[in-house]
C-alpha cells in the first residue's frame, strides 16, 4: 500500500490492463476523435467551434464514466468524485459550446497548445513505452485522464474566448494526476503537474494584458 493512497502500484496498472482489453478499440476511435478535433481547426465547416467542444466533452464523458467508474472505483473510492467531476467539465464543455471560438491565439499560446497536443497524442505513450510499460498497462490517449486533460488543455489555448470556467476542473486533475504520477510511477503523467501551472500562467499574463489594453 503506497503512503496516502489506498492501493498499490500493481494494483493500478492493474485496472489499466483491465480496462484496456475491456473497451478495445474504443483506443481507436479516441484518436480519431481527437484527431478530427484537430482536422476541423483547419477545414473550419459550420458549426466547426461547436463540434470540438462537444468532442471533448465526450471524452471526459467516457472518461469520468467508464475509466473512474466502472474501473478505478474498484481500488479507490475517491474515483466516484473524479466521475462527478469529468461529467461535469463534459457539462461545461457542451454547455458553453457556443462561446469558444478558435480563432489566432498568441503565440506563445500556439507554442504550449502544440506542445501539449503532440505530447498527448504522440509521445504520451512512447514516453509509457521507453519506460518499460506494456501497452495494455498504459493509460492511453482520449480514454484517461491524464492524456484527456493534456489534450484539453492544449485545444482550449488555441481559443482565446473560452470561459475561465473550462480551465478549472483540467487544472484541478493536473494537480491531482501529476502529484499522484510522482508516486506511481507512470513518467509519461509527470509533464501534467507543469502543464496545469504553465496553462494558468499563461492565462494570468493575457488577462494582464487585456486588463492594460
Amino acid at each position: 500500500m503506497l503512503s496516502g493512497l489506498p492501493f498499490t502500484t500493481e494494483q493500478f496498472h492493474e485496472v489499466f490492463a483491465r480496462y484496456n482489453e475491456a473497451i478495445w478499440p474504443i483506443q481507436i476511435v479516441a484518436y480519431a476523435a481527437g484527431g478530427t478535433s484537430i482536422g476541423l481547426l483547419w477545414v473550419r465547416p459550420r458549426r466547426a467551434d461547436c463540434a470540438i467542444a462537444w468532442i471533448l466533452g465526450g471524452l471526459w464523458l467516457w472518461t469520468g464514466v467508464v475509466y473512474h467508474g466502472l474501473y478505478f472505483a474498484g481500488i479507490n473510492r475517491l474515483a466516484y468524485l473524479f466521475t462527478a467531476l469529468f461529467v461535469l467539465q463534459a457539462v461545461l464543455l457542451v454547455w458553453l459550446a457556443s462561446r469558444l471560438h478558435f480563432a489566432k491565439a498568441s503565440k506563445l499560446g500556439i507554442g504550449l497548445s502544440t506542445v501539449l497536443i503532440v505530447y498527448a497524442m504522440i509521445l504520451y505513450p512512447l514516453v509509457g513505452l521507453a519506460a518499460g510499460h506494456a501497452y495494455a498497462a498504459m493509460p492511453m490517449f482520449g480514454v484517461t485522464p491524464c492524456p484527456v486533460t493534456l489534450f484539453t488543455f492544449g485545444m482550449l489555448l488555441l481559443a482565446p474566448s473560452a470561459p475561465r470556467s473550462l480551465f478549472a476542473i483540467p487544472f484541478l486533475w493536473s494537480l491531482i494526476g501529476g502529484s499522484a504520477a510522482l508516486i506511481l510511477d507512470v513518467p509519461q503523467d509527470w509533464p501534467l503537474l507543469l502543464s496545469g501551472l504553465l496553462v494558468v500562467g499563461l492565462l494570468w499574463l493575457q488577462g494582464r494584458a487585456s486588463s492594460r489594453a
